[in-house]
C-alpha cells in the first residue's frame, strides 16, 4: 500500500516538499488553510498532485500516514490538534529532504541573529571553492525541491527554529548556532528556554565526526549549552580570548585555527562592516574549514562579499544624510547590532508588530547615538514609553512615504536614517522584504 503524505502549507517548503515526495512515489495530498498563490498553484497542477485551498478537509488529511508541516503554522491551530490526537507523525519538510540527500553533506545555520547573512557568506565560500552546492531553506530553494530537481553534493541550509521543532533524523555535518535572543516567543509560551531547545535541536543528533560552532560570547547560548550532550566536535568564535580550536579576534586580526592549521585576515578586509558582521564572517570562515575549504579561498570570499539586501543595505547618500535599510531586523538584538555599528547621529525608524520586546535592552545605544526616533506601526506605546524621556524629537507615521520624509526633515548633513525596527512587519507591510522596498522607494522619492 502506497504511503499517503499530506502536506499542510502551500508556500515554498510545502510545495518543494510535494515534488519531492510524489517524485518518490508517494500518495500526496497538499492542504492550505488560505489561499495558494497562482505560481504554486501551476506547479502542483503540473505535477498532478491533489490539493485544497482555504479550508482543511479532515477526512483527507487525518488518514495521512505522515504530516510534513510547514513552518508558519503553529501547534495552537485546530487542524494540527486533531492531527496530534490521532498520533499521526509529523515533521518538518527539512527532515523530509534529509531523507533523501544520500551521501551529500549538509552545513546548517540557524541563530535569532546573522543567520541569513552568515549562510550567505558561505555559500559563495563553497561556490569559489569549486563545491557542488546550492543554498536552500529559509533563502534559495526550498531544501526539498532542491533534493527533488537538481540534487547537490553539498546542501547549505538556513535553518528557522520551527523547522527544527518537527526534526527527527535531520543531522547536519556541520551546525552553526549563531546567537540564542528574545525571538518568536509568541511560538514557545513566551518562555525562551523552550526557544532555545528547538534552536539546539540542530546538533542534537550529530555525531563525533560532525562540527557544532556556536558564539562563546552570547549569553544565551552559554546559559543553555551545558544542558545539551553535544557529541560532536565542538568550534567557538569569540572576540574575549585565544581559542586552541575555532575562531577568535585579536587586535583586529581573525584567527581561524583547525585541525592543527592557522589562518589569520585583518577584519579591515571584510566587506561588510560592524562587531555583528565580524561575528557572521567568523562563524562563516568556521563552516568552511570545517567542510576543508582552503584559507585562500575563504579570504577572497570575505573581500568581495557584498552586503544583503535589507540587511544594513546602504540605500542611498541626499544632502549629506545616509538612509540604510535594516528592515530585516525584525527583533530587539538585530537592532542593537545595527545601532552598535553606528558612527554617525542616527535617526531611528522603529516598530511594527511587536513579538515581546524588552525595548531596555536598547536605552544605553539610543542615548549615546540616536537624535530622533519616528516610529512606523499602528501601536507604538511600547516605544513611546521606553525612549520618550531619552529622545525628544519622537514621530508616530503609518507608511513608508511618512516615516521617511519625517526622518529627512530631522537629519542634518552627516546623519544616519537607519530604518531597523525590532518588531516584525506584518501590521502595515507584506513581510519584511515589502517594508525595505517600501523603505527604499519613499528614499527615491524624496
Amino acid at each position: 500500500m502506497q504511503k499517503r503524505i499530506v502536506i499542510l502549507g502551500a508556500g515554498e517548503s510545502g510545495i518543494g516538499a510535494a515534488l519531492l515526495a510524489n517524485k518518490k512515489g508517494y500518495d500526496v495530498f497538499v492542504s492550505d488553510g488560505g489561499m495558494i498563490a497562482e505560481k504554486y498553484r501551476a506547479e502542483l497542477s503540473e505535477a498532478n498532485i491533489a490539493f485544497e485551498e482555504s479550508g482543511h478537509t479532515e477526512a483527507k488529511i487525518l488518514n495521512a500516514s505522515e504530516v510534513i508541516k510547514s513552518p508558519g503554522i503553529p501547534e495552537k491551530a485546530p487542524i494540527m490538534k486533531k492531527i496530534r490526537a490521532q498520533k499521526i507523525p509529523v515533521i518538518s519538510e527539512i527532515e523530509f529532504a534529509f531523507r533523501f540527500i544520500g551521501n551529500s553533506k549538509v552545513i546548517a545555520i540557524t541563530g535569532s541573529n546573522g543567520k541569513t547573512t552568515t549562510t550567505s557568506l558561505i555559500n559563495p565560500i563553497c561556490k569559489q571553492a569549486g563545491k557542488d552546492c546550492a543554498l536552500v531553506g529559509n533563502i534559495g530553494y526550498s531544501f526539498a525541491k532542491q533534493v527533488a530537481e537538481d540534487p547537490k553534493q553539498l546542501y547549505v541550509a538556513e535553518i528557522s527554529s520551527f523547522q527544527l521543532d518537527d526534526i527527527i533524523t535531520f543531522r547536519p555535518d556541520v551546525a552553526v548556532l549563531t546567537n540564542i535572543t528574545e525571538d518568536h516567543l509568541d511560538r514557545y509560551d513566551y518562555k525562551i528556554e523552550n526557544y532555545a531547545h528547538s534552536k539546539f535541536r540542530i546538533a542534537e543528533n550529530q555525531v563525533e565526526n560532525d562540527v557544532f560552532i556556536y558564539n562563546l560570547d552570547d549569553e544565551m547560548t552559554m546559559k543553555y549549552l551545558t544542558h545539551y550532550p553535544i557529541k560532536s566536535s565542538q568550534a567557538p568564535i569569540t572576540m574575549n580570548k585565544e581559542l586552541p580550536q575555532g575562531a577568535y579576534l585579536t587586535n583586529a586580526q581573525m584567527h581561524l585555527k583547525w585541525k592543527g592549521e592557522e589562518m589569520r585576515m585583518s577584519v579591515e578586509d571584510f566587506t561588510i562592516k560592524g562587531k555583528h558582521n565580524q561575528y557572521n564572517s567568523m562563524a562563516a570562515s568556521m563552516a568552511a574549514t570545517a567542510v576543508d575549504i582552503r584559507k585562500e579561498k575563504i579570504r577572497e570570499a570575505l573581500q568581495t562579499f557584498e552586503s544583503l539586501e535589507h540587511r544594513m543595505e546602504h540605500v542611498a547618500t541626499i544632502k549629506g544624510v545616509e538612509f540604510i535599510n535594516d528592515s530585516k531586523a525584525t527583533n530587539i538584538n538585530s537592532t542593537w547590532y545595527a545601532l552598535e555599528s553606528m558612527t554617525k547621529p542616527v535617526i531611528l525608524i522603529l516598530g511594527g508588530v511587536d513579538k515581546g520586546n524588552d525595548y531596555n535592552l536598547l536605552t544605553d545605544l539610543v542615548k549615546e547615538k540616536v537624535k530622533a526616533i519616528v516610529c512606523m506601526g499602528t501601536d507604538n506605546r511600547k516605544i513611546h514609553e521606553a525612549f520618550g524621556d531619552i529622545v525628544s524629537l519622537m514621530l508616530n507615521t503609518i507608511n513608508a512615504d511618512e516615516a521617511v520624509q519625517a526622518a529627512f526633515h530631522f537629519a542634518n548633513k552627516g546623519d544616519v536614517v537607519l530604518l531597523s525596527p525590532a518588531c516584525a512587519s506584518f501590521d502595515l507591510f507584506k513581510n519584511y522584504e515589502d517594508r525595505g522596498k517600501q523603505f527604499k522607494q519613499a528614499v527615491k522619492n524624496l
